[in-house]
């Protein structure tokens, strides 16, 4: 029994020792695999393997959860440990993770493919332990007083579990008091401004959110109606609405004409046009607006202002102005007697109906009569039938419009004239007939037109007489040569601001040859330059705005001047260095140079250089954030607006840094 149980040993001993090298390429070739990790967020962590082979090394892969990491930052090293001819290699890759996240959290593998066939090492795990990670934070936003309103934060480990706690002013809510999910804070209602935390716990400690300001606007104010009307006044009242422990300082009204697409903005939050605005302190809480057009619609709104800001604006209300009587009596009023008629003829008056006119009314009496009152109705003449022979001593007649309104003012009392030959028709054959005009306006208007068109071509006839012949005088060298009927040179004058050449501009500026040459790759042609309004002016010169005419487009530029009369020409050379410097910026926070180019006529000592750079339709950092406060509409700037600026401004002043450039007056006012 012993002697069989040996045997067996020695046997499996043999296969062991004695195995044929095809069964040697069965060992598994890894001699390392990756170890296990655990970091904090953000950390730098590493993973190794290593292995054993003979022939050609192979390509090591890393896999994370069975998957390949195509994009991974690994690094292989391959040394040779054969001896004396033998092909055997040592294999080492290393995985490098620069800033561990949740997403590379997982089981880490290496496989090769040896003969075919495919190798993996023994996993490693990588795990993340570490302060709770902020998913989602409070947000600032602004809030009407007493209206509830949501806060929403998020935070996960590892490790589990994350939970929050809500602050405000500093000071830590009593659970629940929310009565909804931990991530979600639901308030009530605030009275005034207030700032709202989380902190999140887990086992590793404790991690802060942002704060962010709950800013407190006064409600919407309600009830807006008219109190009274006049053709040209609106005298509207409103009810406030809550404003928290902030009392309102002011309300403004805005009114706008109601026009035929008025019910396409109704809902917007800004009409179509710019509308009127007023102001009104409050209390009382009225307001009259004057200056308004008779007899036409419109929609006014209300917003209520507290030290906090704005409160929304109340709906359109439409409102209309009532009808006035007319501004003027009518015009022209005549009045001829012819035997026992009388016609009398007016015109509509010139001044404002304010309203819709309905007619007109008419009155007249003689020295010992009553006046007598007619409703004439649109007609704008009418024929009286005198008593008897018609003989009515100094009779006189008036006339005025009228309105829903009322009455407008009277004419003078017009006397009855006789009429006689050569005034014009009879008066019986005019009564069935409109008046005809004293002047006819179409005949006026067509004689005014043909003077207008003769001027205008007897103007462009001198132009071009002139243009020609100022072509032509320099051909009249050549005209022997015409009579003989041979070709002579055609020449015509060139529009031009100046004659003198590029390179002879840089040569009477007197500045250093270095400089001419870096300018030449930067000079554009002034006439391609246009010059609008000032946008800017100092000491030495001015800004102003430009447009810079392209090859296929126009570019809104700013264009920066220099007073060459106080300038002297090192002054000059300062000026251009600087601009030239501007050409080599290549950085989204540094002003670049677009161009250079001069302006001057040949009576001045040397032109005055001209600076092309981008416009800036904001301004400079200064004015804008003045503006954003104070100014008629203001403008709330969040924290990481502002902080966003501050980067900028660091991120430019860097790459000047690395430039070997210094900016020596850094200020608001210099930031665009």
């Amino acid at each position: 029994m012993g002697r069989v149980l040996l045997a067996w040993c020695w046997a499996l001993c043999y296969w062991g020792c004695v195995a044929p090298k095809g069964a040697q390429a069965e060992v598994h070739p890894f001699v390392g695999s990756p170890g296990n990790i655990t970091g904090a967020r953000g950390l730098m962590g590493a993973l190794r393997c290593e292995l054993q082979v003979q022939g050609e090394p192979p390509e090591v892969t890393w896999l994370r959860d069975g998957q390949v990491l195509e994009l991974a930052d690994s690094t292989q090293t391959q040394v040779p440990l054969g001896e004396d001819g033998q092909d055997d290699w040592k294999v080492v890759s290393q995985l490098r993770i620069s800033s561990l996240q949740l997403s590379d959290a997982g089981w880490y593998q290496c496989s090769v493919v040896l003969e075919g066939k495919t190798f993996v090492s023994q996993p490693g795990y990588v795990g993340l332990e570490g302060l709770p990670y902020f998913l989602e934070e409070p947000e600032d936003r602004t809030v009407v007083a007493n209206t509830p309103f949501s806060l929403s934060c998020q935070a996960q480990g590892p490790p589990e579990p994350v939970d929050l706690l809500w602050l405000q002013d500093a000071v830590p809510l009593s659970p629940g008091v929310d009565h909804g999910p931990q991530h979600t804070l639901r308030v009530p209602g605030l009275n005034k401004t207030a700032s709202f935390s989380c902190e999140a716990h887990n086992a590793k400690g404790v991690t802060t959110s942002r704060t962010a300001t709950i800013t407190v606007l006064p409600q919407r104010p309600r009830d807006l109606h008219l109190l009274a009307s006049q053709p040209t006044e609106l005298e509207v009242a409103w009810t406030p609405g809550l404003s928290g422990i902030y009392p309102l300082t002011h309300c403004t009204l805005q009114a706008v004409l109601s026009d035929d697409g008025v019910g396409t903005w109704l809902g917007e939050p800004d009409p179509p046009e710019e509308p009127l605005t007023l102001q009104a302190s409050v209390p009382p809480h009225q307001l009259r607006l004057g200056s308004l057009h008779p007899h036409t619609p419109y929609h006014i709104r209300v917003a209520c202002v507290s030290s906090q800001g704005p409160s929304p604006w109340t709906h359109w209300l439409p409102v209309e102005t009532p009808e006035g009587v007319p501004l003027g009596p009518p015009e022209n009023v005549s009045a001829m007697r012819n035997g026992s008629q009388a016609l009398v003829r007016w015109q509509e008056p010139r001044a404002p109906l304010q309203g819709t006119l309905l007619g007109y009314r008419l009155a007249y009496r003689g020295q010992d009569t009553p006046e007598v009152l007619m409703d004439i109705g649109l007609k704008r003449e009418v024929t009286l039938e005198l008593r008897g022979d018609g003989a009515v001593p100094n009779l006189t007649v008036c006339v005025a419009a009228y309105t829903a309104a009322g009455d407008g003012p009277w004419s003078l009392p017009v006397p009855l004239e006789p009429w006689r030959p050569g005034q014009g028709q009879p008066v019986h054959q005019l009564v069935s007939e409109p008046p005809a005009p004293a002047f006819s306006w179409p005949w006026w208007y067509v004689l005014l037109g043909a003077l207008v068109a003769a001027a205008c071509v007897l103007i462009l006839a001198m132009f071009l007489i002139h243009r020609r012949k100022k072509e032509t005088r320099y051909g009249e060298v050549f005209e022997p040569t015409v009579e003989r009927g041979e070709l002579v040179v055609r020449y015509r004058v060139r529009k031009s601001y100046s004659r003198r050449t590029t390179e002879a501009t840089l040569n009477s500026l007197g500045i250093s040859e270095e400089l001419k040459e870096k300018l030449r790759d930067v000079m554009v042609d002034r006439h391609k330059v246009a010059l609008g309004k000032t946008l800017g002016e100092g000491e030495f010169g001015a800004v102003m705005e430009g447009q810079l005419n392209q090859d296929d487009s126009i570019l809104k530029v700013a264009v920066k001047t220099m007073k060459i009369a106080i300038c002297t020409r090192s002054e000059l050379e300062d000026f251009l260095s600087e601009a030239v410097c501007m050409k080599e910026f290549d950085h989204p926070n540094v002003m670049r140079l677009i161009g250079v180019c001069f302006q001057g006529s040949e009576r001045e000592g040397f032109p005055a250089p001209v600076v092309i750079l981008p416009f800036m339709k904001h301004g400079d950092l200064h004015s804008f954030l003045l503006y954003s406060r104070l100014g008629d509409q203001p403008v709330f700037l969040p924290t990481q607006m502002l902080v966003k600026f501050m980067a900028d401004i660091a991120s430019g002043m860097e790459y000047l840094s690395t430039k070997r450039f210094i900016h020596r007056d850094l200020a608001a006012r210099n930031c665009m």
